[in-house]
């Protein structure tokens, strides 16, 4: 998941950010249409499922922490963002008719949803990207201890 909001986070924001007003809500639609199917929803949800599973099963060992706190990232920084920061902000955007919308509530709905947009994704971003950096560091750490044994 960290790659999928950082690539998009550096690149397709900033593409999109260039676009006119009814370009970027009607590629906003269609991306936040297209990204719900099977694979997204596995590493999705995949990953709030197994982080808390990995560090239970990983209680009285030197990683446990390390998970927790990876899980904690996770959780809270990329799945609560997404349920209640972006997720409402999509379906918003979705009941947008740009058939019908005049330019001026276009440029208001982008002016609601870009930038708040953007920010949350940034935060999911440093969250997925915080939860990697601590799983590696669980991992390191085992195998230190491993090897000191």
């Amino acid at each position: 998941m960290a790659g999928l909001f950082f690539s998009y986070s550096i690149s397709v924001s900033l593409g999109l950010g260039k676009l006119n007003d009814k370009e970027f809500l009607n590629a906003m639609q269609n991306i936040n249409r297209e990204i719900q199917n099977i694979p997204f929803f596995i590493c999705f949800f995949g990953t709030l499922i197994m982080l808390p599973i990995t560090s239970f099963l990983h209680y009285k060992k030197q990683s446990f922490l390390l998970l927790i706190i990876a899980t904690l990232f996770y959780s809270l920084g990329v799945f609560v963002v997404t349920v209640f920061v972006n997720i409402p902000l999509n379906n918003k955007l979705d009941l947008l008719d740009l058939a019908s919308s005049s330019n001026a509530s276009a440029r208001q709905m982008r002016n609601i949803f870009e930038d708040r947009w953007n920010f949350w994704n940034n935060i999911r971003s440093l969250s997925s990207l915080c939860s990697v950096f601590f799983v590696i560091l669980a991992c390191v750490y085992n195998g230190d201890k491993l090897k000191s044994n």
